[in-house]
């Protein structure tokens, strides 16, 4: 019999974009509010992910023929970036929730479909356990599903688990009897299957990002969604996957500058005997911000460039058109994370110590900023987007492109 998941808490539903847009700038006032805190003392964002998912955002990309609004991708990374400005942490999480839909829509059936997105609909929160630690590579995993009479069972161990600590089902990577890789919609509550929060990094702290154990979970075969599938033939799989990323990493950059502009304007003093009143006027500080406030801007723009070309490559899926995509949001993510770290480098530099102590834990954008950007590294891309520019060489089918 198939498993059917509720939620913690029934949804509202979207139907526009705008409706998207507004309720994530509500939220994000309300997250923004303890943000610090909960970095500080590590306190988990149970109660804010719940009405995260309980405002019907994490169905916002489901198709129009299923019942969602089906919002654009550049919508999304705007709604991304504005959730990660109030607590990059709450940004991160649903992340992988509209990824696990990505690959629904690609590679689902309409059954799978028609079920797994009603599920969404109703307020279903998707985790995600993809990383290991026991493969030699990133994209190399050893957890199975294999068949077992009239169920699969899966067996492994997965780590930087990141949203699966609150998450209702937990999409998991596992490969088959013939070694091919499945997306499995794994029941959070399973016999079996245990979430451990043993996520220690210095940045990013309470996303949940630990680690997951599978030992012999039954699961229906209707929850098994091809996945290795969508890497075989052009799909947005990837670029979808990391435009997202890129709005986390705007977001982190945004945060930090704001909270410069605040220093500056408020605690910052003029560097002795340079005859200012106050630092606001120094002629370095303004050379500084004008530049990054150029770069946050210039990331806007390159985030909205990048998701038409990922909207394109849905609608007209080729291996040009993906490669299109894939280059565009290469590009915005590249942009986006050297933004980050400069706006939390620079803040760093003006608070001085003075950032890191407990009542101001400025530090934690510079710190989110330096760990997140790490996932998927730009050195992954500059080369990729260099030949594709010089000599024409299509980039990989990966989910980090």
């Amino acid at each position: 019999m198939t498993t059917q998941v509720k939620p913690k808490n029934p949804a509202a539903r979207i139907t526009s974009q705008q409706q998207a847009r507004d309720e994530a700038i509500r939220l994000a006032q309300a997250f923004k509010l303890e943000a610090s805190h909960r970095d500080r003392d590590r306190t988990l964002p149970h109660s804010q992910l719940e009405a995260l998912f309980a405002s019907g955002l994490g169905a916002i990309t489901v198709p129009a023929a299923f019942g969602g609004a089906e919002i654009s991708t550049a919508v999304l990374a705007e709604i991304i970036a504005i959730l990660s400005e109030a607590d990059a942490a709450i940004g991160q999480v649903p992340q992988n929730h509209f990824y696990a839909l990505e690959v629904l829509r690609i590679n689902g059936s309409e059954a799978q479909k028609r079920r797994l997105y009603q599920e969404v609909l109703d307020g279903v929160h998707l985790g995600n356990a993809l990383a290991e630690f026991s493969a030699s590579a990133a994209h190399q995993r050893s957890t199975a599903v294999l068949p077992n009479g009239e169920h699969h069972l899966l067996h492994g161990r997965k780590f930087y688990a990141t949203g699966a600590l609150f998450a209702d089902r937990i999409p998991t990577a596992a490969r088959d009897e013939k070694g091919v890789e499945q997306l499995v919609f794994v029941p959070r509550d399973t016999d079996g299957v245990s979430v451990i929060d043993d996520w220690s990094g210095f940045g990013q702290r309470t996303t949940g990002s630990g680690s997951v154990l599978f030992e012999e979970v039954a699961v229906d075969e209707d929850d098994i969604v091809p996945f290795q599938r969508a890497f075989e033939r052009p799909t947005t799989v990837g670029p979808f996957a990391q435009i997202m990323h890129a709005a986390i990493d705007q977001g982190i950059a945004r945060a930090a500058f704001n909270d410069m502009l605040h220093f500056i304007t408020t605690r910052a003093r003029p560097w002795p005997d340079s005859g200012l009143e106050r630092a606001s006027d120094d002629p370095l500080i303004l050379d500084r911000t004008g530049q990054l406030a150029a770069k946050l801007q210039a990331g806007d723009a390159l985030l909205q460039e990048a998701g038409q070309a990922v909207d394109d490559a849905q609608q007209h899926s080729t291996a040009e058109t993906v490669a299109a995509a894939s280059i565009q949001v290469a590009v915005a993510r590249a942009w986006t994370t050297e933004a980050a770290l400069e706006a939390g480098n620079l803040l760093f530099e003006l608070s001085g110590t003075r950032a890191s102590l407990r009542e101001h834990n400025l530090d934690r954008h510079w710190r989110n900023a330096r760990t997140h950007t790490l996932h998927d590294p730009v050195r992954w891309k500059f080369p990729i987007i260099g030949n594709y520019i010089l000599n024409g060489v299509l980039p990989p089918r990966r989910g980090t492109l």
